[in-house]
């Protein structure tokens, strides 16, 4: 995607006064949450997944209020205001991607792993290296989305508090981090779950609201939506903007064969990445039946896909209410969409309300991922590797807390460096890594009982290894004037999404290293786990563990 650098004039938009004493209000308000929701956080399994105590419909809400994130918001908004329907197919493979965890991840996970990821994969393998890669892969993944989220919060309050140079924002995104910090450290799993459920309630029903205004605005009728913001694109000042049809596909991913190799390659990372999201694979933990976990994918289903058909109003009443040229010139770039359609529908007040909400989307988000990370380290490393096991709830719960302040401050280090790109195609590089390095494995342990250890290791590592190296030398991160690196080209590989090559690789790798290897895994765990997957007999048994 595009990758949108900052503008130097940027126009003032609303009060920075109301705008911070909004999301202030709402800071406190769920701290206040938090702070309640922590009494009962002594043990792992508290703490990690809140005692697998909230209901289908309660984890359905908080994980719709963990996928839609900022890029969900402010990315996707934007690149429809910019790009037109190329901006839509976001929307469209982060919805689509729901069918695959519902369909083939989420009970069997449910049924068979107890905190995190790796609990499934090392179910019937050896459990010291699967655990570390599987690690490692889950602190990869979310220091990926945690990185989209910085920049977002960069982005974001650039807009909302005029601070156009990068210092400001920087000081801004290490303000996010440590507030992040803080939510996980009080309130573990649960109280992160409850800051879910009331910004997934917030940001539904905000983006609800602005839709009813931009269709009001223009009767109803999405016709003349669209229609009016083609006019405004044709009358931008930029050329290229000018050329483009908002209605037609291709004005960001039709212009060489090279770009449609793109857009296939992102269209597979959305699509597959979802069922591989360390931080959305253990939710199906905080509930307590394989059911309610079939129920929460539902649940999230629809608030997730009311919200994406949300974008798609939005982001066409953006470009033809507020035209891109106001939206690239503006401080945050293409992600300042949302807030200033916000601005000119509601003024000051819905501007500030809209930010809040977008704000708490981040935090919410970057809590989300906080928590995930920090008890893969403490569970699958520290507990289950370094300490065989031998190794008590409350020491696991204090490595868990000491690791999320020291990936908190590698997130805020890594989000001022990302400041200023486009979220949503951070979010896809998250994604490009969670498809290659985790789901192959996931899928072949499911489903595969002839798969081994080998199998596994080279497919986790090789899917990690590939993507990273073919973000490093994309696009993406050198030799064009939108990358992160913009002054440097170091860039062989020609797509900015690895997509395409990396998820079939890991799959390929699985199945080599599968087929060379001895058949000398135990037959017995294959049998149980296949059983227990289908079925959820003995499951009780680890949850109660």
């Amino acid at each position: 995607m595009g990758l949108l650098a900052q503008a130097p004039a940027a126009e003032t938009v609303g009060s920075p006064l109301v705008n911070i004493s909004i999301f202030s209000v709402f800071v406190i308000v769920t701290m206040v949450v938090v702070i309640r929701a922590s009494k009962k956080n002594s043990t792992s399994a508290e703490f990690f997944t809140a005692g697998g105590g909230f209901s289908g419909p309660q984890n359905g809400v908080a994980i719709a209020g963990d996928y839609l994130s900022a890029a969900s918001f402010l990315g996707i908004a934007g690149a429809i205001a910019v790009y037109g329907y190329d901006g839509f197919l976001y929307s469209i493979g982060f919805l689509v991607a729901w069918l695959v965890a519902l369909l083939l991840v989420a009970e069997m996970l449910r049924n068979t792993g107890r905190f995190t990821m790796a609990d499934v994969l090392s179910f019937r393998l050896k459990q010291g290296p699967v655990r570390t890669a599987a690690a490692l892969s889950t602190l990869t993944v979310s220091l990926f989305y945690l990185l989209a989220q910085m920049a977002g919060a960069g982005g974001l309050v650039a807009l909302l508090l005029d601070i156009s140079d990068r210092t400001g924002q920087s000081i801004v995104i290490a303000v996010v981090g440590v507030l992040m910090i803080v939510y996980v450290l009080v309130g573990g799993m649960k109280g992160t779950t409850w800051v879910q459920i009331i910004k997934a309630a917030l940001l539904i029903t905000g983006a609800g609201l602005m839709t009813i205004l931009v269709l009001a605005k223009f009767g109803f009728n999405i016709s003349t939506i669209i229609g009016s913001a083609q006019e405004m694109v044709s009358g931008s000042a930029s050329e290229a903007v000018a050329a483009r049809d908002v209605a037609a596909p291709g004005a960001q991913y039709g212009g060489s064969e090279t770009s449609k190799l793109n857009f296939i390659s992102l269209g597979l990372a959305l699509v597959l990445g979802t069922a591989g999201l360390p931080h959305v694979l253990m939710r199906f933990y905080t509930v307590p039946t394989a059911k309610e976990a079939r129920r929460s994918v539902v649940w999230a289903i629809a608030l997730i896909g009311a919200f994406y058909l949300f974008t798609l109003v939005l982001g066409y009443g953006a470009a033809a209410i507020v035209g891109p040229d106001r939206i690239l010139a503006a401080a945050g770039g293409q992600n300042s969409a949302a807030p200033l359609l916000a601005f000119e529908l509601g003024g000051v007040i819905l501007l500030g309300i809209i930010s809040a909400v977008a704000f708490a989307t981040i935090l919410a988000v970057v809590a989300g991922l906080t928590i995930t990370a920090s008890a893969s380290f403490a569970h699958d490393i520290y507990a289950s590797v370094i300490k065989k096991g031998e190794v008590d709830d409350r020491k696991q719960v204090q490595v868990s807390r000491i690791t999320a302040v020291v990936i908190g401050l590698l997130a805020i280090g890594l989000g001022i460096l990302a400041n200023g790109q486009n979220i949503a195609f951070l979010v896809a590089l998250a994604f490009a890594v969670a498809a290659a390095a985790n789901l192959p494995t996931i899928l072949y342990s499911l489903f595969w009982r002839r798969f081994t250890t080998r199998g596994a290791l080279w497919s986790m590592y090789g899917g990690l290894i590939s993507t990273i190296v073919l973000i490093v030398f994309s696009p993406a991160v050198s030799g064009s004037k939108t990358a992160m690196i913009p002054g440097s080209d170091f860039a062989w590989f020609p797509l900015s999404n690895p997509g395409i090559v990396s998820i079939p690789l890991a799959f390929l790798l699985g199945a080599i290293g599968t087929l060379t290897s001895k058949d000398n895994e135990s037959k017995e765990k294959a049998a149980e786990m296949e059983v227990r997957s289908f079925t959820g007999v003995g499951v009780e048994k680890v949850v109660a563990h």
